[in-house]
């Protein structure tokens, strides 16, 4: 059987990518499963995605090693280092040699040699003029990143930025539909509501509706809860 290429097997797993963003998926094991990729496949030693929370506040998500989370983290705690110059600025950053990166990031450049990492090539996670996160590419050998795995991390970056943002969207869609739901089953009731008190009142249901509003308002309730209360016979209005 014929062994795979490197770029086969680049192909197989945007394949593979592909059919995981088609189906149910978490995003942390899209996450994880990139990074993995980008060790197996890249002159790569470790990688790392950082994403932002709603403050800004970078966190790890995944990573291939402990190692290169270790050196994530102390880029984080010492708010300076290519990943977060990556972040801030939402463009790449490249460090063909770490032991010669600039005097702010000491804590940085110390943390990584220990860990026996060179260079580093850190890739913003970006949609248009935002950025969400970087990917983290960490070699144990100095110099640039060849120029196939960097286009090639480039778009694994782009990758993660869809599943990240695929993933929300479902979720968002889902609250949507669930919102819409409550909508429609609110209005249920008080159409039921309206013709309790149309029939208790011996009213038009126009003039029924007009009392379930009032009577919210007065009470400074919501027209759905007064009309829940009225189905389930927990409230009567008065004349």
């Amino acid at each position: 059987m014929t062994e795979l290429t490197r770029e086969d097997r680049l192909l197989q797993t945007f394949a593979s990518l592909a059919d995981t963003l088609v189906d149910d998926y978490d995003v942390v094991d899209l996450l994880q499963m990139l990074v993995d990729t980008c060790s197996d496949l890249l002159d790569t030693t470790a990688a790392g995605i950082l994403l932002a929370d709603a403050t800004g506040t970078l966190d790890v998500v995944a990573s291939t090693s402990e190692a290169g989370r270790l050196v994530e983290m102390m880029q984080l705690s010492a708010e300076a280092g290519p990943c977060v110059e990556s972040f801030v600025t939402g463009r790449v950053v490249s460090v063909p040699d770490i032991g010669e990166s600039p005097e702010e990031w000491s804590l940085f450049r110390e943390s990584a040699l220990a860990q026996g990492f060179a260079s580093v090539h850190a890739v913003p996670l970006r949609l248009r003029e935002t950025t969400i996160g970087t990917l983290n590419l960490l070699r144990d050998t100095v110099g640039e990143l060849d120029p196939q795995d960097q286009t090639a991390a480039r778009a694994f970056a782009d990758v993660a930025t869809i599943g990240i943002l695929h993933e929300r969207s479902i979720r968002e869609t889902a609250l949507l539909a669930e919102q819409l739901q409550g909508a429609l089953n609110s209005r249920i009731v008080i159409e039921q509501a309206k013709g309790v008190v149309a029939h208790t009142h011996g009213v038009p249901i126009d003039e029924a509706f007009a009392l379930i509003r009032t009577y919210a308002r007065s009470h400074r309730l919501g027209i759905s809860q007064v009309a829940a209360r009225i189905v389930d016979r927990s409230l009567t209005l008065d004349t």
